[in-house]
């Protein structure tokens, strides 16, 4: 079993929980309120900017020319998607990114990400990242397969359950296993740790975008 099944064993329960989730359902029968969507693409627009910012830290602490192209060029991508989903996505509502804030999953998420990725080590690092590409593409493949009467959310599905997306996670999954072979048993467990924590984020952000969440009012 390769580093990446490994990975995935230890998160079968959340993965089985997000797609369960009713933002999920929404998405694939249409009953997904306008107003949720739109709020999630708007956090979405902030947690890609960040996340791209992640990227290019673990870009620098790649030990080959190879992976730090690679974790640099999907930092870009992460920027490209965000202006052109997002716009194509919200600007037709006349919905900007505008003066937003992230709400408190995002901004806990993209801050957990950003400690990960500075304090703890590149295979970590790894770690961490890797649930935002690869739980995406699986949830993506599998809302394609059911689809939705909804274009703007068939729109969002096809961007994440196509191939064009799928050969990027399939990068990041075989830079995964060959770094897992060459880690001790203990850093092992702190990559399963961080890819445990991650995946739990990416529960909250679509728990997130159906609540709608927002900070306390004082």
């Amino acid at each position: 079993m390769g580093f990446c099944d490994e990975l995935w064993d230890g998160i079968t329960d959340i993965y089985d929980a997000i797609l369960a989730h009713p933002f999920l359902a929404g998405l694939t029968d249409g009953s997904l309120p306008g107003e949720a969507f739109d709020f999630y693409l708007v956090q979405d627009a902030l947690y890609l900017k960040d996340y791209a910012r992640t990227l290019a830290v673990v870009a620098t602490r790649a030990p080959s020319a190879a992976e730090t192209e690679m974790f640099a060029r999907h930092a870009a991508e992460a920027v490209a998607v965000e202006q052109e989903l997002h716009r194509s996505l919200l600007g037709e509502l006349g919905v900007t990114v505008t003066g937003a804030t992230p709400a408190p999953a995002n901004l806990a998420y993209t801050s957990y990400l950003l400690s990960a990725c500075t304090l703890g080590s590149y295979a970590e690092g790894v770690g961490a990242v890797l649930p935002c590409y690869w739980i995406y593409w699986e949830v993506g493949k599998a809302l394609l397969r059911r689809g939705s009467p909804e274009p703007r959310y068939q729109r969002w599905i096809d961007t994440y359950g196509g191939e064009e997306f799928g050969a990027t996670v399939r990068e990041v999954l075989a830079v995964t296993d060959a770094l897992g072979a060459l880690l001790s048993a203990g850093e092992r467990q702190r990559v399963r740790e961080r890819f445990r924590v991650t995946s739990r984020y990416e529960w909250m952000f679509w728990d997130m975008g159906y609540r709608m969440e927002s900070w306390p009012s004082f």
